[in-house]
């Protein structure tokens, strides 16, 4: 059953208080490593979707590519970079993945899952090699063993995990786009339902029979006995209202199931209602719904009003830790689109500070915030 996430919904927000962790200021924008832009991270996680303890700490996948003087540049450089969190702070432990193992240009954003000392990286392929600069997008898995320094060798050769029917799902396979506007078959995060034990996707799509420029859809895929991903309908889809429900993925807590994604403001149907930038969910009895949007309207985590585009691509681990990236911060009413300077001085390029959530049936809070001096509290991961 696909639910609706509706106008309906975000008109609701209206007169309602935003659910914002803070302002971003200079001591969360601390680059970790300074010659490299971070956007979308995600962290190795166990089966159970809770972060795996590794050498002391936890390990975390972040895009990054060099700093080019335009933040919009670094989409046609992305790579998946690892690095170890531990109580003394971030240590890169250099690219992710080895090159050749694809015939993909780029890399963006995914998940990966601890079992054994066996790692699975889901993520999206971008690109062909061979015609670089496209927006073509693929979900890509591969298959590394992971050492006790936290780095990951052996990795597999990339296969491609489950492709776009163009009936239900639109595939993502223009050269030419831009952000914001491209069609989406991205982000798989993987999700082992504790019920059964079937293993899930959980990726960002669009709507193929739709007539609306604003089609963006929670696409789901399921393992079946034979090993192999099999689509799904839609879980969710915001049908004329919304075009990317991006870093889509799905949590268990206590006995419900969560889906969340991250939107942005300039993705709404600009003929309204629209919301805020932010992380949005729904809640659950089963993986496939029906869905209840969170706080009625779905909104999780937001960007306040007077820094709206300050942080962006939350994802959230089933220990209820949100992590995203400092986006365009301390525009103080300026817009990055204003000028090029603007938007390289204001790019933050660096992990923000990280959520604890705390969710209780169809309501959700910000219970806590770890500021760049208070990571070692996110640590203990047991």
């Amino acid at each position: 059953m696909t639910t609706a996430w509706t106008a309906a919904h975000i008109a609701a927000l209206e007169g309602q208080p935003l659910p914002v962790p803070g302002l971003i200021g200079e001591d969360d924008v601390r680059r970790i490593l300074p010659d490299l832009l971070l956007w979308d991270m995600w962290p190795l996680q166990q089966a159970n979707g809770t972060l795996a303890s590794v050498a002391g700490g936890s390990l975390w996948m972040v895009l990054a590519a060099p700093d080019r003087g335009d933040p919009i540049l670094r989409h046609f450089e992305a790579k998946i970079r690892l690095l170890h969190l531990d109580v003394h702070g971030w240590h890169d432990l250099g690219d992710m993945l080895p090159p050749g193992l694809g015939d993909f240009e780029r890399e963006w954003s995914g998940s990966a899952v601890l079992e054994g000392d066996r790692v699975t990286l889901y993520f999206t392929a971008a690109g062909y090699a061979d015609r670089p600069g496209g927006f073509q997008q693929r979900l890509g898995e591969t298959q590394g063993v992971l050492q006790p320094d936290g780095r990951i060798t052996g990795w597999s050769a990339v296969r491609e995990s489950v492709v776009a029917d163009g009936a239900v799902y639109l595939p993502a396979d223009k050269h030419e786009g831009a952000p914001g506007t491209v069609k989406a078959f991205r982000d798989p995060a993987f999700f082992i339902d504790p019920a059964d034990g079937t293993r899930y996707l959980v990726f960002t799509g669009s709507l193929a029979a739709s007539d609306s420029a604003f089609n963006g859809a929670v696409g789901l895929a399921r393992m079946n006995d034979a090993g192999q991903w099999q689509l799904l309908p839609p879980i969710i889809h915001a049908d004329t209202l919304n075009n990317e429900l991006e870093r889509a993925q799905i949590i268990a807590h206590q006995g419900l199931y969560y889906a969340f994604w991250s939107t942005q403001n300039s993705v709404f149907n600009p003929e309204g209602p629209t919301g805020p930038t932010g992380f949005y969910g729904m809640v659950g009895e089963s993986v496939t719904g029906p869905w209840r949007p969170l706080n009625g309207t779905g909104l999780v985590i937001a960007n306040p009003d007077e820094e709206p585009m300050q942080c962006y691509s939350w994802f959230a681990s089933a220990d209820l830790l949100v992590c995203g990236f400092v986006d365009h911060w301390g525009l103080k009413g300026r817009k990055p689109t204003d000028s090029a300077l603007i938007a390289a001085e204001t790019f933050g390029g660096t992990p923000a500070p990280m959520v604890r959530i705390a969710l209780d049936g169809d309501r959700s809070r910000i219970v806590e915030v770890f500021a760049m001096d208070r990571l070692h509290a996110v640590c203990d991961v047991g």
